[in-house]
């Protein structure tokens, strides 16, 4: 069983930057997209940031100009960069792996911006 951990959330002043980490525990194939998703109090769950098979990225008019989403397949890991980061942006963050015949997510990882 394929478990993603994301790590690099924490608490960050408004303007700052965070990068997260979702690293795969094992070799993940025929990977159809690696994504970002986020979850604040009390809202539904929603995309943030996508990256497909062939390195095509896609953003949430929300983060766009200020999240980068990155993969690296050697290590089985995609990225989140996030900078000038809003309060608004406070929420826990899942990254998320689909593949042919499997949908993976991880545990998901805290992000607090203060004002």
């Amino acid at each position: 069983q394929v478990q993603l951990v994301e790590s690099g959330g924490g608490l960050v002043q408004a303007g700052g930057s965070l990068r997260l980490s979702c690293a795969a525990s094992a070799s993940i194939f025929s990977i159809n997209q690696m994504g970002w998703y986020r979850q604040a109090p009390g809202k539904q769950r929603e995309w943030v940031a996508v990256i497909n098979s062939g390195g095509i990225t896609t953003y949430a008019d929300s983060v766009k100009g200020r999240f980068t989403i990155s993969r690296d397949n050697s290590k089985n890991t995609v990225y989140l960069q996030m900078n000038s980061l809003k309060p608004e942006d406070t929420a826990v963050y899942y990254c998320r792996v689909l593949t042919t015949g499997y949908d993976y997510w991880g545990q998901g990882t805290q992000v607090t911006v203060s004002s």
